[in-house]
């Protein structure tokens, strides 16, 4: 379970809630330009962009669950159980592993538009990173400050959606969330008129009421919406500080409290650290579901001309 969103206010910003039961392993990592970058079956990446974001800490590679790259390009995966299908690599056409995603499309693409073209040539392949390390079912999103899409890899191919509330959540597939948007366009952020009938006398009696109907519950269907109405009504200053606690106040919105979701397992979903990347100035903020300050890594402030990992 996670969330996903994009905001725009003044600069341009990505983040997301991790949503776990337990640990990744994760770290705030940095891929500089020279680190060599070995696909299971695409030609090797000696020089490329540099990212940051945050990754299992596997020196070998980067297994990143979002990052964003020197020009301002994000890319984020989010759990897609059931639906997620990846296809059998058999060396033909652009065939990436799910786990090499995020920085094959990063480490070549500038724009949302370049990373359009090579996923329309592209083939998700059912490989594992290791034997301890199966393919997590996983669809994800990428946006610049101009466009953002959706990524599905299921039965019919991989699937590719132009995402105008720069919002992702988990299942149904995102076409889902695109039709269940509709059912809420009666929200207002501001006090609500009575439209229920002119003969009668109905009045709001308390604040915040014109988002009566706004769900509550931690499901993504739910979720996906509200974090939707709260970006897409922010209001925040335009300052660095003000933008990236306004930010983490939208995704707070849509976080999990552990012992309000109980998987199968019997285990607590919690959100295990939130993130917003500011893709102008290179800058990676996190916190953590037991320490709430905010902390940041500059990605500039790292010798992006190095070849081996960065992890922080």
């Amino acid at each position: 379970m996670c969330t996903c969103i994009t905001y725009e206010n003044g600069d341009f910003y990505f983040g997301r809630n991790l949503d776990l039961d337990c640990s990744f392993g994760e770290k705030v990592t940095v891929t500089p330009r020279n680190f060599s970058l070995n696909f299971c079956k695409s030609p090797r990446l000696e020089h490329h962009y540099a990212m940051v974001g945050m990754a299992s800490a596997a020196d070998s590679f980067p297994l990143y669950a979002e990052a964003m790259n020197e020009k301002g390009l994000c890319m984020a995966g989010l759990n897609f159980p059931g639906n997620a299908l990846y296809q059998e690599a058999c060396g033909e056409g652009i065939e990436v592993a799910s786990f090499e995603i995020i920085p094959w499309i990063l480490a070549r693409c500038a724009t949302v538009a370049q990373a359009r073209d090579y996923l329309s040539q592209m083939r998700v392949i059912n490989t594992s990173f290791s034997p301890q390390m199966p393919p997590a079912p996983l669809h994800w999103m990428v946006a610049d400050r101009e466009n953002c899409l959706v990524i599905e890899a299921v039965r019919h191919g991989l699937k590719i959606y132009d995402n105008p509330y720069g919002v992702l959540t988990n299942n149904p597939p995102f076409d889902y969330h695109l039709m269940n948007m509709n059912n809420y366009l009666n929200l207002t952020p501001q006090c609500p008129d009575n439209r229920f009938s002119s003969k009668l006398n109905l009045n709001s009696y308390a604040q915040g009421m014109g988002a009566l109907g706004l769900p509550g519950d931690a499901s993504s269907a739910s979720r996906f919406v509200r974090a939707a109405f709260f970006k897409w009504n922010s209001v925040s200053k335009k300052d660095e500080a003000s933008n990236v606690s306004q930010f983490f106040h939208i995704l707070d919105g849509v976080a999990m409290i552990r012992g309000s979701v109980i998987t199968e397992e019997g285990k607590y979903d919690i959100t295990t650290y939130s993130c917003c990347m500011n893709t102008r100035t290179g800058m990676y903020y996190y916190k953590t579901y037991d320490d709430s300050c905010v902390r940041q890594v500059d990605m500039y402030g790292e010798d992006l001309e190095g070849g081996a990992l960065v992890f922080v």
